[in-house]
C-alpha cells in the first residue's frame, strides 16, 4: 500500500499537519497520515549560522520509515539550510523517501508583514509537493506555474501552483498513481 507519512518535526502546529494530509492524498493519489510521533530537531543546529541542517534531519528521518511507508515528509518550524545555501525551503533524497519542508520562511510574520493564513497555508502545500516531487525524481520544472518550478524566493513559490503540469506527471506516472495527462 502507499502511503505518505507526515513527520512532525519539533513544534508544529496540529491544525497545519491537519490541512496538509489530504492535499499529499489527493496531489498524489495515495493515503496519507500524521504520524504519532515527532523528532527532535536540535541534533540538526548549528549555532554558528542559528539555522537547522535540513541533509542532518533527512538523514535521522530514515529510522521512521516502516513497512507501510512510501514517502516520509517531515515538517519543520524552524530555520532550515544546506552549506552553499543561505536558507532552503525544504530538501528531498532525490529518488528517495524521504523529504523535509520549514514553514519557517513560508509566513507573512517573517517578511513582517500580518499574519495571511490561507497564503501561508498555501506555501506550505506548494512545498510539500515541490519536495515529494524530487524524491519520485523529478526535477526543476521551467514551467513557473508547476509545483515542481524552483523556488528561490517566497515570491517565487506564490506564482506556482499546487500542482505538477503534464509533463511532471508523465514522469512521476510510472512511479505513483497519477494519470499523465493533466486533470487537475
Amino acid at each position: 500500500m502507499k502511503l505518505v507519512q507526515l513527520l512532525p518535526i519539533g513544534n508544529v502546529d496540529e491544525a497545519l499537519l491537519q490541512d496538509l494530509r489530504p492535499a499529499v492524498a489527493k496531489t498524489f493519489r495515495v493515503s496519507c497520515e500524521v504520524l504519532p510521533v515527532r523528532l527532535d530537531p536540535e541534533f540538526a543546529y548549528h549555532g554558528e549560522r542559528q539555522q537547522y541542517h535540513s541533509s542532518e534531519i533527512l538523514h535521522r528521518m530514515q529510522s521512521f520509515r516502516t513497512a507501510d511507508s512510501w514517502r516520509v515528509l517531515g515538517i519543520v518550524a524552524v530555520d532550515l539550510y544546506i552549506p552553499i545555501l543561505t536558507f532552503v525551503f525544504g530538501e528531498a533524497q532525490m529518488g528517495g523517501p524521504c523529504a523535509v519542508i520549514s514553514s519557517h520562511r513560508l509566513r507573512q510574520e517573517f517578511y513582517g508583514l500580518p499574519p495571511d493564513p490561507e497564503l501561508f497555508r498555501q506555501r506550505v502545500i506548494k512545498e510539500a509537493v515541490h519536495e515529494l516531487g524530487h524524491t519520485l525524481s523529478l526535477t526543476h520544472c521551467e514551467d513557473y506555474s508547476c509545483a515542481m518550478a524552483p523556488s528561490h524566493a517566497v515570491e517565487w513559490i506564490d506564482l506556482k501552483k499546487s500542482t505538477l503540469c503534464s509533463s511532471c506527471q508523465a514522469v512521476a506516472a510510472p512511479v505513483t498513481q497519477l494519470s499523465p495527462v493533466r486533470i487537475f
